[in-house]
């Protein structure tokens, strides 16, 4: 059942559309002004948030600029529901994020067809962002359906890379947002003494070279592939289109940093206290992440070179070899000429804890 939040001050008009909405077969939640609204979108996670605009306390513009600043809720759609129909009013709104305006009084059928539209986008949306190259498309089309977005480049430039490629260099000018189409990308520093270290690695599915673009700078690191690699690229321009103007794309676009921050953190704390034998292991299994290396559910091949094992591992190549001599002679891998074969990811993921 789809869970529906009202945002309405007017008693009457609050109890009104709850009574509608529920006998139209939704979950009803409702608060009298929008201070309240914002503690209950994050309490009960609506699908869809219906809004008046002038309230007490909080109104609907500040609601919604709230909505758009937290990770948790900022992909909710929120309807705007007012007595002004002035197109100013209409424009500041949309400008924000709204998904769509009705005006006081409104009809039933009207008010439950604009509702049923949106929830139905917001499916859509979240089905073609499905971490493939057809679901990205899919997803810039869904975005230029939407007028703001009616120039946005769709012919995205495909290009492919060889293993030990490199795709982009410390302080060269950022031009892309890159999409993985398959493959897999280190991205990594070096030293004075040309040691490297990496710090990401990222698989089929997966964005990266998105900070330069956000803060219009250089490239304060290097990208290179680990294996083949297919990327599409996407133009700045449509980046920041997309990232500042879409509520729906600036919501994925947020958890993914979020969970690649994480990711990122965790890492680091790793590298600085974990053994060396754990840090090899998750070097290890951040390389089996790249799906084609799947032989069966638990048994995974891995071609990644001892260099770029050592450099996420943030260890010495010699230490590596020595770590993986061990894990060899324990069972929990076997070498084959350049390939590691991981007999059982499950007891890696217990080494790392």
């Amino acid at each position: 059942m789809k869970k529906i939040l009202v945002i309405e001050d007017n008693l009457e008009v609050r109890e009104n559309l709850c009574e509608i909405l529920e006998l139209s077969g939704y979950e009803v939640h409702a608060a009298e002004n929008g201070k309240i609204g914002i503690e209950q979108a994050n309490a009960v996670m609506p699908d869809i948030i219906l809004c008046d605009v002038m309230m007490p306390v909080l109104d609907g513009f500040g609601v919604l600029k709230i909505l758009n600043k937290s990770p948790k809720i900022n992909h909710i759609p929120l309807i705007f529901l007012t007595a002004k129909a002035e197109k100013t009013d209409m424009r500041k709104g949309m400008g924000l994020g709204a998904e769509d305006y009705i005006t006081k009084p409104f009809d039933d059928v009207e008010l439950l067809e604009a509702i049923e539209i949106r929830l139905k986008k917001a499916e859509r949306i979240g089905k073609s962002f499905d971490q493939t190259e057809n679901g990205l498309q899919a997803f810039f089309s869904e975005a230029k359906a939407n007028e703001a977005f009616e120039d946005l480049s769709m012919d995205k430039e495909i290009r492919k890379y060889s293993k030990k490629d490199m795709i982009f260099e410390e302080g060269q000018n950022a031009r892309w947002l890159y999409f993985i189409i398959n493959g897999q990308v280190k991205i990594y520093q070096t030293n004075e003494y040309g040691k490297e270290l990496t710090t990401q690695l990222h698989n089929e599915g997966e964005f990266f070279g998105y900070f330069p673009l956000i803060n219009e700078q250089a490239y304060s690191n290097n990208a290179g592939c680990t294996s083949d690699v297919t990327l599409q690229l996407i133009p700045k321009e449509d980046f920041a289109k997309l990232l500042f103007n879409n509520r729906d794309f600036s919501a994925q676009f947020i958890k993914m940093l979020a969970n690649k921050g994480e990711e990122t953190e965790s890492k680091l704390i790793d590298m600085a206290y974990s053994s060396v034998r754990k840090k090899v292991a998750n070097a290890l299994v951040a390389f089996a992440k790249n799906k084609k290396g799947v032989i069966d559910k638990d048994k995974v091949s891995i071609n990644a070179s001892r260099d770029d094992l050592a450099a996420l591992a943030g260890t010495a190549k010699e230490t590596l070899i020595r770590t993986l001599s061990d894990f060899k002679s324990e069972g929990l891998i076997e070498v084959d000429g350049k390939a590691i074969v991981i007999h059982d990811l499950s007891e890696l993921d217990d080494l790392i804890g």
